[in-house]
């Protein structure tokens, strides 16, 4: 858990996608998120936290529900949304904050 605040400190945009293995939904987000990706690049960092396995994390961002897709800039969230988002929109979004 302390890479994950090591992580978040980037001064690039980290896309933080907190999930279960039993999700349906989180299930879509995976392709989508490496779309994303594969596009940004190094641009972007994007990470995966399993609210089941790290439940404290959870509980700081207060993660009621699951997917919720966290952008974090200088350790700072500067966005976060729940449910599935289209990757040109999550795009948008984190050119929005970069």
């Amino acid at each position: 858990m302390s890479n994950f605040f090591e992580i978040i400190k980037q001064n690039k945009p980290v896309l933080v996608d907190f999930y279960a293995t039993w999700c349906g939904p989180c299930k879509m987000m995976s392709p989508i998120l490496e779309d994303v990706k594969k596009e940004l690049g190094d641009k972007i960092t994007i990470i995966k936290v399993d609210v089941d396995r790290n439940q404290s994390l959870a509980a700081r961002f207060q993660i009621r529900g699951v997917p919720t897709l966290a952008l974090f800039k200088k350790n700072q969230q500067v966005w976060r949304q729940s449910g599935v988002l289209q990757k040109n929109n999550l795009i948008d979004i984190i050119h929005n904050y970069s």
